[in-house]
């Protein structure tokens, strides 16, 4: 083996004008704003799939417009944890662990997709919430950036979803 492939060049440290504390802070906050967008990214897929009814066709193409929004967000929201210098969570268990957002242990009716899916955006909403603590804290300017986008995005969903049920 060679030289190169035997040494591990040492770790950097991270100088971005936050404390380590506080980037653990935000980081661990954004891992459960992470963990409640990848199970409500599922649950609005799952649905996508086996949405049925006279909905059918407005709620399939809803679903897949929601999902598909939740899958950049989650990609993002997991390289923000990794440019404040910690490891993103990205198991099931560690989701589950992290995660205010229930699994359906039944198949709902289209309607019932539809409010817990209002449900599932207004919890993300409260997460990111509660994220913005540390990043206000922190003048952290990129997270709270990338917190107001989901703060907006989900908002818009829930009204949008919440008018179904009206």
């Amino acid at each position: 083996m060679s030289d190169i492939q035997t040494k591990t060049a040492p770790r950097m440290k991270i100088n971005i004008g936050i404390s380590e504390k506080n980037r653990k802070a935000i980081a661990d906050e954004l891992s459960k704003v992470l963990a409640d967008s990848y199970m409500l990214y599922l649950k609005t897929h799952n649905y996508h799939w086996n949405v049925t009814g006279e909905l059918f066709h407005s709620l399939h193409e809803q679903f897949e417009h929601q999902y598909t929004e939740l899958a950049d967000a989650i990609d993002e929201i997991a390289e923000r944890i990794r440019a404040l210098g910690y490891r993103a969570p990205g198991t099931f268990k560690e989701f589950h662990q992290l995660t205010s957002i229930e699994e359906d242990t039944e198949e709902p009716e289209a309607l019932e997709m539809v409010r817990r899916l209002a449900l599932g955006n207004e919890q993300v909403l409260r997460t990111a919430r509660e994220a913005l603590k540390p990043a206000n804290e922190a003048e952290d300017e990129a997270t709270i950036d990338l917190l107001t986008e989901r703060l907006k995005v989900h908002s818009k969903t829930a009204w949008m979803l919440r008018s179904h049920l009206e």
